[in-house]
């Protein structure tokens, strides 16, 4: 019996659907000649095409002497680590399902992608790796240009550039305010709990997604928002300046407390500014669905606000233990409103949206399948995949509804 060898080609970071929209796994000869031929012109300079290719020539090299013989391109993600690790083994599970591989035969641009062999040995004997290495660029001179595209990328410029950058600008003006070297370390920290906790990249997607133009209507609102929120924090410094200037007030919390107490009486409305202009954007796009997100996000935020007005109005003095309890029972109950309502008004989209047949795929670009059915009664949405299985998802699940259906 003839070996069944599959070619398996690795994107990690996903550059195949950034740059194409193109979905992973790519399956068969054809779809992968026409992926690595609109990649390569998004981006002649993309290696990723270049390995594709690649394995086009293997698999048919591989074909011509009698083997049975599959290739797929599978794609990880931008945010690279665990999540692109465990997409490109999903895509690879659902690959081997249907094609059932007594060997693997890898083609890889670089040491980036070798990382996916401990998990490719886990599922399929891997009988050779082919690293791929452009014939044009000698050893330092193709180090030199794959670090300037590195570069380029927004990922790596943040970290080279971005960083070094906010922290000479921090200096700069805590020592022209003469604020010492406490707040550049305080802003170094805060940055650093969001880099540990893995939220820097959703900060860095929503202001991607922030839509800012001053042809939109919605441009009056943003900046309507921005300048009530500098004047937030101007009313919030003068508070902690003149309860600092107080000497009845030494206590270091009770001067936190009047510095967030004079910041959040101007903040709120900040907030519901950015709101309405991120309602107008998404009513112009027909996106309802990410806007009935976007109220509950803001309604749990606002009760946020509140629960800490009120707490630093007790660190203040300014009601008593039994008013903080009180207040905050009820602002419980306020979120609990808040979350029946938006998934009242999620369900009733869903009911009213044609959905059946629409493609679905995840938040990192991974396509899933087609929707074919929707049970809104047990909160369900069913996805036919490409080999024939169907996947239950709950409708708290689904983040957009538009000409796709994306997922978390």
């Amino acid at each position: 019996m003839p070996e069944r060898i599959l070619v398996l080609a690795v994107d990690i970071d996903n550059d195949l659907y950034r740059k194409t929209k193109i979905t992973g796994p790519v399956v068969g000869r054809n779809d992968n000649i026409k992926a690595a031929e609109r990649l390569a012109l998004a981006d002649p300079q993309e290696t990723d095409a270049n390995t594709m290719f690649e394995a086009v020539k293997k698999y048919d090299q591989l074909k011509k002497a009698g083997n049975t013989v599959a290739i797929v391109t599978v794609t990880g993600a931008e945010k690279e680590g665990y999540v692109a690790d465990s997409e490109m083994a999903r895509q690879l599970d659902q690959v081997l399902d249907k094609f059932k591989a007594d060997s693997c035969v890898l083609v890889t641009d670089g040491a980036s992608d070798n990382r996916v062999i401990p998990i490719l040995k886990t599922r399929v004997k891997v009988n050779s790796v082919d690293i791929l290495r452009m014939k044009q660029s000698e050893a330092l001179e193709n180090t030199y240009f794959t670090v300037l595209e590195k570069l380029k990328e927004p990922h790596y410029a943040r970290t080279v550039f971005g960083i070094p950058a906010v922290l000479l600008i921090l200096f700069a003006v805590s020592y022209y305010l003469n604020y010492g070297w406490q707040l550049p370390v305080a802003l170094i920290g805060l940055y650093l709990i969001l880099k540990g906790f893995g939220l820097e990249d959703a900060l860095v997607d929503s202001f991607r997604g922030f839509g800012f133009s001053i042809s939109r209507m919605s441009f009056v609102f943003y900046m309507g928002a921005i300048i009530f929120f500098i004047i937030a924090l101007i009313l919030g410094s003068g508070t902690y300046a003149n309860a600092a200037g107080v000497k009845l007030v030494t206590d270091p919390l009770s001067l936190v407390a009047y510095a967030i107490e004079g910041f959040l009486l101007i903040f709120p409305i900040s907030l519901i500014l950015f709101w309405i202009g991120r309602l107008a954007d998404y009513e112009g796009r027909r996106m309802r669905y990410k806007a009935i997100n976007l109220g509950m996000y803001i309604g749990y935020a606002i009760l946020a606000i509140v629960m800490m007005y009120v707490a630093a109005a007790w660190l203040i003095g300014q009601i008593y233990f039994w008013q903080l309890l009180l207040y905050s029972l009820l602002l419980l109950v306020g979120g609990y409103m808040v979350s029946r309502a938006g998934a009242a008004f999620r369900a009733r989209i869903v009911r009213k949206t044609k959905m059946k047949n629409k493609h679905v795929i995840n938040d990192i670009g991974a396509y899933i399948g087609r929707v074919s059915d929707i049970d809104s009664r047990r909160g369900v949405m069913l996805v036919k995949t490409s080999y024939g299985t169907t996947l239950k998802f709950d409708i708290d699940r689904i983040t957009s509804i538009a000409d796709r259906v994306v997922i978390r």
